[in-house]
């Protein structure tokens, strides 16, 4: 005869091996996911969570009017790519989000906010070389 109870344990067995190895699948994906190699947009709907989400977060506080924005978007998606695991970058467009530029007393674009564990521990106002974002930004990693 059949013997459902021994039946039972190997399914039950067998479905928490499932449960292990989706509970580690999900655990990878999660940690891939904060290796961000792109700036990612940010709003003042999201703002909180994504520096909150992070170990260490710059955001690029920018307009699309703003000549020296424009100077240092492409050096932001550079040091996203280079730091990439080390270091999260967002892009905020200060034109949209107002209420996270007013919160920060943002009064000069581009300004680079820089927070660590969700804390703002330091900001960057101007268009600055690479060189001087990475001498404010390595102490941090």
């Amino acid at each position: 005869p059949f013997d459902i109870t021994l039946h039972t344990v190997s399914l039950m067995d067998e479905l928490e091996a499932i449960r292990q190895k989706k509970m580690e699948e999900l655990k990878k994906s999660r940690e891939s996911a904060s290796y961000l190699d792109k700036p990612v947009t940010v709003t003042d709907a999201d703002f909180n969570e994504f520096v909150s989400k992070h170990p260490l977060v710059v955001v690029d506080c920018w307009a699309e009017w703003c000549g020296p924005c424009r100077m240092v978007g492409p050096i932001i998606d550079a040091l996203a790519s280079e730091y990439a695991g080390k270091i999260v970058f967002g892009k905020l467009n200060s034109d949209n989000n107002r209420t996270t530029m007013m919160k920060y007393r943002i009064t000069g674009i581009p300004t680079l906010l820089v927070f660590k564990n969700g804390e703002l521990v330091d900001s960057i106002v101007g268009a600055a070389p690479k060189d001087y974002l990475l001498q404010r930004l390595k102490p941090l990693m």
